[in-house]
């Protein structure tokens, strides 16, 4: 693999982590919501990821292949003096784990900090490598 390529694969990696950091980030935003604009409570969102194979458009690396709803029922608590409480008082939350979307944003966070730092070295070693050449 062609040390170029290396930055290929880590920057995909870099953009498909902003991803899930952006869905992170809506999730933790909407985790307390009653309705949205359906009028249904906000269902948590989550990334899925996809392999690249070598060879593929001449590139490999990661991308985002969907955005999958998670259909678990939400929180459902008792408030009757809710407007948006059904007949039996209870009012439904959104399903959003912000638990479960802290673990996700720093697991994003750190794949993200790690390919950055994949592609520094990469960077460096190429740097090295010119300097090894204009030496001689």
């Amino acid at each position: 693999m062609s040390m170029f390529k290396i930055f290929n694969v880590a920057g995909s990696a870099v953009s498909a982590q902003a991803q899930r950091l952006n869905v992170v980030a809506s999730n933790l935003a909407n985790a307390d919501t009653v309705a949205g604009p359906d009028r249904s409570p906000y269902k948590a969102r989550e990334v899925v990821f996809s392999t690249v194979p070598m060879g593929e458009v001449g590139t490999a690396g990661v991308a985002v292949s969907k955005i999958t709803e998670d259909n678990s029922p939400g929180r459902r608590v008792l408030d009757p003096k809710n407007p948006q409480a059904d007949a039996d008082g209870y009012v439904t939350y959104s399903n959003v784990n912000t638990v479960e979307e802290m673990v996700n944003m720093i697991s994003a966070s750190r794949s993200y900090q790690n390919n950055i730092e994949v592609m520094n070295t990469t960077k460096t070693l190429l740097m090295k490598t010119l300097q090894m050449g204009q030496g001689s």
